[in-house]
């Protein structure tokens, strides 16, 4: 009971800390999806992988993406039934809707490790969004030749359309338009990662943001972050609200909410359930309007 009390009186003053900023910042990793119900395991990978999972005995999307094929063929018939999954036929989350109805009206910026689209499909303004690991939804030369993505839709779908047991047809194994070379994800694993221009472009607006605001009242609000990147999200998150004593550091959740000790007095940790938090938050806001 007296952890629920907690978590409620933890909740009202994130409220109190969203409606005071001058501006937010949302860094969101894979725990956001997780809450929307978009995990990477269990049933759902089962749906859209089984054959991989029988042969292959993998049984996530995560490893299973890091699995070594013998052929190319059947290294596109997973990765085209992953990106389906995770990127075109998943809907859209609607904690990522409930978020951005909560940050309606405010000055914010998102900076994500997620690589699901999620908040675009959310109806987030996209110059308001740096997606720093790729996108799922877009493909790069393996080498790279050139600093160069490209859309991949049409391209996954005809290839997931012609798989026969666990590969796809030889002839539809994308290729750069440039060198000729196979073409691979756009999703920072190794130093093949291409970032293009669209990539420099949003990570200059990310700047000029925090720029702008350096000073202000500014929530950094951390949801879903793990230790896998600590150096994109929590690290930075952490170090710009020690360095900024009108900031507030927020964490949600679940298993995993920690601050550093040396900003604990500007803090709001919660252990929950995002989906859940966000959820709170919205009620919380509308019960003042009325």
């Amino acid at each position: 009971m007296e952890a629920m009390v907690q978590k409620s009186k933890s909740i009202q003053k994130l409220a109190e800390a969203l409606q005071d900023a001058d501006a937010v910042v949302v860094g969101a990793g894979a725990g956001l999806s997780a809450s929307a119900g978009f995990g990477y395991s269990g049933q759902r990978f089962t749906r859209w992988c089984e054959p991989w999972e029988k042969k292959y005995d993998v049984h996530d999307f995560y490893s299973a993406g890091f699995y070594p094929f013998s052929t190319l063929e059947e290294f596109w018939g997973l990765w085209s039934a992953s990106i389906l999954a995770n990127r075109y036929e998943c809907g859209v989350g609607e904690v990522y809707v409930q978020l951005r109805a909560l940050l309606e009206g405010k000055d914010y910026f998102v900076l994500t490790t997620n690589v699901d689209h999620q908040f675009q499909r959310a109806g987030f303004d996209k110059k308001r969004l740096f997606y720093t690991q790729g996108d799922y939804g877009l493909f790069q030369c393996s080498k790279p030749c050139c600093q160069e993505t490209y859309d991949n839709e049409q391209m996954v779908r005809a290839m997931h359309s012609s798989i026969e047991d666990t590969a796809i047809s030889s002839e539809l194994i994308p290729l750069c338009p440039h060198c000729g070379g196979p073409l691979t994800t756009n999703l920072r694993c190794d130093g093949t990662f291409v970032q293009d221009e669209g990539w420099y472009q949003a990570s200059d607006r990310y700047s000029d943001f925090l720029r702008r605001h350096k000073g202000l009242k500014v929530l950094f609000l951390e949801l879903g972050v793990g230790f896998n990147t600590p150096g994109i999200i929590k690290y930075p998150f952490w170090q710009m609200t020690s360095r900024n004593s009108k900031a507030l550091f927020a964490t949600v959740n679940s298993g995993e909410a920690i601050c550093h000790p040396t900003i604990e007095h500007r803090s709001i940790v919660i252990d929950g359930d995002i989906a859940q938090v966000v959820s709170s938050l919205l009620e919380l806001r509308e019960e003042k309007v009325q």
